[in-house]
């Protein structure tokens, strides 16, 4: 091959990976598959059609297309299944890791699990149908069983030697649990204090006793959030006999986490989430997951209207007053808005909990009232340049009251959804921007009413 040869099937620095495939040179994207780590690899093949992923994906060697194929959501992983043959097909989930295999099953359709599950080996098929029948979204489901368990009574010698002769089918051997005979979980030990402690030393003297853990019952989400606030790289599971049955990884309590707020940003802005690749999704699936919430949203707004044809008198007798209902009510909004996020966010983090109800209104009806005090001063002087003192009096006191009145439904709304077993997310910014604008207009309308005595 000449040197133009050469350089002509190397791919450039700016070309990804689809538009190589794109253009079918074979010799361009094993050069640019060389080149890049899994998770690069994972962020193309994701943003590409079911073809031309799987025949990218089917250029990578065994340990690469593995690696790889655990970077990729469950969605992608099913499209990249579905164009291998037979026994590719059960190569690559016959070693996957049994917590990334059952997270893929659980979104795979039925006709596919059963295949996989079929096809795995009695060692593997039994530590995967373990963890699907954990509850959905709990710890279990997400923890890897892979786990080397150490008795208490071991020198670090022993333990050291037990770590070397099962690391290799563990998925982590940096956190170590420490069982009694029962496996009962005792306490951890860090491989660092193993590998930095004389040889004779007991373990017992080393162990982290009473260590932060979490039920395989209890939600992925929780337990992942625990692992952040303790800088915890894996997290021990046990069950309801504080047996030790796992431990969560850094790697999937990120993802969890990433989910979940994920999710939460999806329904803060009136949409459903999606599962895969934002790029990869078609104009149709993004428009259908966001059509349903606008729909709801735009039979709430009715509210507005009614409110608007109620006080149609009042408007006709100070016509100065419609100049302002956008100013308002977008004020309103945008504070209720702020209250509603705030909320969702502290709740996610566990900053607050449904039992601050009383709390959380108080304190965001104080922020709300200091919020539209430093508007309605704004508002007085807007309100003045165009109309006269008394409509720009109504319109000041109107945005401390709204604002005052905004912001305490904003932060409620999110703590009483968690109260009645509701996802705090979908209650919030568009939902309660919705609702005050109907109730604003009340408010503005009514203090007209007093101040012009119309």
């Amino acid at each position: 091959m000449s040197q133009t040869d050469v350089i002509e099937v190397r791919p450039t620095l700016s070309e990804s990976l689809q538009d190589i495939a794109e253009s079918h040179r074979v010799d361009a994207a094993l050069a640019w598959l060389d080149n890049h780590p899994p998770h690069a690899i994972a962020d193309q093949l994701a943003r590409m059609d079911a073809v031309q992923a799987g025949m990218a994906f089917r250029l990578l060697d065994k340990d690469l297309a593995l690696a790889v194929f655990e970077e990729l959501e469950p969605v992608d992983q099913q499209q990249i299944l579905q164009g291998l043959r037979d026994q590719s097909f059960h190569d690559l989930v016959e070693d996957m890791a049994p917590d990334d295999r059952a997270r893929m099953l659980r979104e795979a359709p039925a006709k596919v699990a059963k295949k996989v599950l079929a096809g795995l080996s009695p060692r593997e098929r039994r530590m995967t149908a373990t963890l699907l029948g954990y509850p959905e979204g709990s710890a279990g489901q997400y923890m890897t069983p892979e786990v080397i368990a150490l008795p208490r009574n071991l020198t670090v010698e022993q333990a050291l030697t037990m770590v070397r002769a099962k690391g290799a089918t563990a998925e982590t051997v940096y956190t170590l649990p420490v069982v009694d005979a029962g496996r009962r979980l005792i306490g951890i030990v860090e491989l660092r204090e193993l590998v930095l402690s004389t040889p004779d030393t007991m373990i017992d003297e080393l162990v982290v006793t009473e260590p932060a853990f979490a039920r395989a019952t209890d939600a992925a989400e929780k337990a992942a959030r625990l692992m952040r606030e303790t800088n915890d790289i894996n997290l021990p599971v046990v069950d309801s006999e504080d047996r030790l049955v796992g431990l969560l990884t850094i790697d999937d309590a990120v993802e969890v986490i990433e989910a979940a707020d994920s999710e939460d940003v999806a329904r803060q802005a009136g949409s459903a989430p999606w599962e895969g690749h934002y790029m990869a999704a078609s104009v149709f699936q993004l428009a259908r997951y966001r059509a349903l919430w606008l729909l709801l949203l735009l039979f709430a707004a009715t509210l507005t209207v009614s409110v608007t044809d109620l006080f149609e008198g009042t408007l006709q007798q100070a016509a100065h007053l419609a100049l302002f209902i956008p100013l308002l009510i977008g004020a309103g909004g945008n504070a209720g808005a702020q209250a509603a996020t705030a909320c969702v966010r502290a709740l996610a983090v566990g900053e607050v909990r449904a039992s601050d109800l009383f709390k959380v209104i108080w304190r965001e009806c104080r922020v709300g009232l200091v919020l539209g005090s430093m508007l309605a001063a704004a508002g007085l002087v807007i309100g003045g340049l165009f109309v006269d003192l008394r409509v720009a009096l109504v319109v000041g006191v109107t945005l401390v009251l709204i604002c005052g009145w905004a912001a305490t439904i904003g932060g409620t709304m999110p703590l009483l959804a968690k109260k009645l077993r509701i996802d705090p997310a979908v209650v919030s910014a568009p939902m309660v921007t919705t609702l005050v604008d109907a109730t604003g207009l009340i408010i503005y309308f009514t203090t007209a009413k007093v101040v012009l005595g119309i």
